[in-house]
């Protein structure tokens, strides 16, 4: 890897797994219930910048983009679909396989908007920018098992699916804590996990069943595109 590709790769990193967080966290400490809407527009643009970095050929670069806006859209509508059945729903399954098939930039960045995005029906608020920010990291972490050909690994599958479900909850319950508190209260952080133990082992079930449905049909279509049209080869 030459130096001008490891300058990027660091770029991307620090954006997604420093500046984001400390912008959410930050955020919601300076305004607490008020102007979240700020925070998620930061958010959504500084989850964009390593993706426009990796641009050189316009063409290329306008493919990525719109097909980075279908795999939301498909995130978005099962979201709304599934929205009757709380914790069950393919969401994050969507957005792993992005982060599978394009990398991890366009993994964070389906997760995000589609948090974003999908609030808009269920409703903004200051939690949005955590979600924005759990799913988006759900999406960056299912990156690194980004797949050159379409294979299909039952364990790994299952795997990604009941650990996605673990790190957004564990996350979400950190904004429950210092929403309570407003500062992070470790013990009734314990609480809250405890709490909601329940719903965390349902949607990581949910996220391996949707994932055991999807993984292959999807994978296959999108390595597809990606060959065909030589996007997402960057890394």
């Amino acid at each position: 890897m030459d130096k001008k590709n490891i300058l990027k790769k660091v770029i991307s990193y620090s954006i997604y797994l420093l500046l984001i967080p400390l912008v959410v966290g930050i955020g919601y400490y300076i305004f607490k219930n008020k102007n979240y809407n700020l925070i998620s527009i930061i958010v959504c643009i500084l989850a964009m910048v390593p993706l426009f970095i990796h641009f050189e050929v316009a063409r290329t670069s306008s493919r990525e983009i719109v097909t980075i806006g279908v795999m939301i859209a498909l995130s978005v509508v099962g979201r709304i679909i599934f929205s009757a059945t709380p914790g069950f729903k393919p969401i994050a399954a969507i957005i792993i396989i992005t982060g599978v098939a394009f990398g991890k930039e366009a993994g964070f960045i389906v997760g995000a908007l589609s948090a974003l995005i999908s609030n808009i029906f269920f409703g903004q608020g200051p939690w949005t920018p955590f979600q924005m920010f759990s799913w988006g990291f759900v999406g960056f972490i299912s990156g690194f098992f980004r797949l050159k050909e379409t294979k299909f690994n039952l364990i790994i599958v299952v795997a990604l699916g009941i650990v996605s479900g673990v790190i957004y909850s564990v996350l979400m319950d950190y904004y429950t804590t210092v929403s309570v508190d407003k500062v992070f209260n470790f013990s009734r952080y314990l609480v809250f996990l405890g709490n909601g133990l329940t719903f965390m082992i349902v949607y990581a079930i949910s996220n391996a069943l949707f994932l055991i449905i999807l993984y292959f049909p999807l994978t296959k279509k999108l390595q597809r595109i990606k060959n065909k049209y030589l996007i997402f080869n960057y890394h």
